[in-house]
C-alpha cells in the first residue's frame, strides 16, 4: 500500500452514523487495496458468494475466491456482508433439474436450497454480519407480485420465507435482508413493502427524485425493519443517454453527481436511526460493473473516487456533511 492519504477516511467520518462498505472482487482487493483499507470498514463480495461461484456442481463447493475476500476483510478488521443466497441469475442450472434433465420437484428444490444455505452461511457463521438472503424476486411491472423464474414456477412463493428460515437457523446472529433494485419506484415500492429489505440504489445523476427515495425509506421503515443501501452508485448517464464517445465525464456530469451525492447523504444522515449500512457497488472509477452496461463500449464514472483512486469533488461534498465543515473544497 504505497499511497499516502491526506483526505479523511469515509468510514471514520461516518462512524457515528453507519458503516461504509464497498463491493470487491479478487482483482480489486489487489488493485485498490490501499483505498479500500483507508476508506471502508465493510465489504461485499461482488460475485464470489453467489450460487454459481461457490456451488457449481451438486457435490462440489468452490469457496477459494470467497475465502480470499474474507481473509482480506479480516486482515483489515472490516465487516462483511454476504451476497447473495437465492437469486434467479448466476445460479447453477443443475439446481432446477432432476437426474433425467427434467424439472426438479418442489420438495427437492427446497431441500437443495436448504443444503446450500446451511453450507454457505454455516461456513462463515459469526464472521459475516449480514446476508442478502433473497435477491430481486419482485416483478418490475404489471400486477404480478413476483417475477417469473424457475424458483416461482417450481416452488411458488414459499421458497422466500423458507430461505430466511434456513439462513436464520444456519446463523441466528446474522442480519438478514431482502435485496432489490428500482426500490424507489412507487409501483415497485408497494410490492416490495409486502416483503421487507435492502435498497440496492443503482441510481444516476438525474433519477430517482430525492422525494421518491425519501418516500421509499419512510415506507420501508414503517415496517420496523433495518434498512441498508446495498449497491450504491451514481451513473453519470441518464437512462436514455446512449453515448459511447466520452473519454472522461463532462464538467456538467460531475457537477450533477456532486449535488446528487450530497443530497443523498443528507437524506441518509437524516434517517440514520433506520439506515444501518451504506455499501457502494465498487470503490473507484477505475473499476465498475457499469462499464459496458447497459451500453457496450461505454465507460462510466459512478463513484466518489476517480480512475486514479483520488477523491472527486463529490467525495468532499459527502465528507463535509459528516464532518460539519463548509462544503467548498
Amino acid at each position: 500500500m504505497s499511497r499516502t492519504f491526506t483526505e479523511p477516511a469515509l468510514h471514520k467520518l461516518f462512524a457515528g452514523y453507519f458503516p461504509i462498505g464497498a463491493a470487491v472482487n479478487p482483482h480489486t482487493i489487489r488493485q485498490q487495496e490501499a483505498l479500500l483499507a483507508h476508506h471502508f470498514n465493510s465489504i461485499t463480495a461482488e460475485n464470489e458468494m453467489k450460487f454459481i461461484s461457490v456451488h457449481p456442481e451438486p457435490d462440489r463447493y468452490t469457496f477459494e475466491r470467497a475465502d480470499e475476500l474474507m481473509a482480506f476483510a479480516e486482515r483489515y478488521g472490516m465487516k462483511v456482508r454476504g451476497h447473495t443466497l437465492v437469486w434467479h441469475n448466476q445460479t447453477s442450472p443443475w439446481l432446477f433439474e432432476d437426474r433425467d434433465g427434467g424439472r426438479v420437484s418442489r420438495d427437492e428444490l427446497l431441500r437443495r436450497m436448504k443444503e446450500h444455505i446451511f453450507a454457505v452461511v454455516g461456513r462463515y457463521k459469526g464472521r459475516i454480519y449480514a446476508w442478502d438472503v433473497v435477491n430481486e424476486v419482485i416483478a418490475d411491472e404489471g400486477e404480478a407480485l413476483l417475477r417469473r423464474s424457475p424458483w416461482t414456477e417450481i416452488a411458488g412463493d414459499s421458497f422466500i420465507a423458507r430461505a430466511f428460515e434456513y439462513a436464520h437457523a444456519a446463523d441466528p446472529e446474522a442480519e438478514l435482508y431482502y435485496n432489490d433494485y428500482n426500490e424507489s419506484d412507487p409501483h415497485k415500492r408497494e410490492k416490495i413493502y409486502r416483503h421487507g429489505f435492502g435498497m440496492q440504489a443503482h441510481w444516476n445523476i438525474h433519477l430517482p427524485p430525492i422525494d421518491e427515495i425519501r418516500a421509499a425509506i419512510e415506507r420501508y421503515a414503517s415496517l420496523g425493519l433495518k434498512l441498508q443501501l446495498t449497491e450504491l452508485d451514481l451513473s453519470v448517464f441518464a437512462y436514455e443517454d446512449r453515448r459511447t464517445e466520452l473519454k472522461e465525464p463532462t464538467a456538467e456530469m460531475l457537477r450533477l453527481q456532486e449535488e446528487r451525492y450530497e443530497d443523498i447523504f443528507k437524506l441518509l444522515i437524516e434517517y440514520k436511526d433506520v439506515i444501518t449500512g451504506v455499501t457502494f457497488w465498487g470503490a473507484a472509477d477505475d473499476y465498475t460493473w457499469l462499464d459496458n452496461f447497459p451500453v457496450r463500449g461505454r465507460k462510466n464514472w459512478p463513484f466518489l473516487f476517480d480512475t486514479r483512486q483520488k477523491p472527486k469533488k463529490a467525495y468532499w461534498r459527502v465528507a463535509n456533511l459528516a464532518s460539519g465543515q463548509p462544503r467548498n473544497k
